[in-house]
């Protein structure tokens, strides 16, 4: 299922500025990491209505992503 391209937009930017605060990241960088991640690829393909996940949940599965990428 898509999403409409409007709400999700808005659901990237609750994501990245979650992230940021999870990670210690600055906006700048979350954003970067975001637009290069698996999750953004999956939300933008509507894989398994990822788009329908909590904010906090995202961000969380994006923060993971991140440690694994930086380990």
């Amino acid at each position: 299922m898509k999403a409409n391209p409007i709400l999700l937009q808005r659901k990237y930017a609750r994501v990245i500025a979650l992230f940021a605060q999870k990670s210690g990241l600055s906006l700048d960088d979350a954003l970067d990491f975001f637009y290069r991640s698996e999750e953004y690829k999956l939300l933008r393909e509507g894989v398994a209505d990822l788009h329908c996940m909590s904010d906090d949940y995202l961000a969380e599965d994006l923060k993971e992503e991140y440690e694994r990428r930086t380990s």
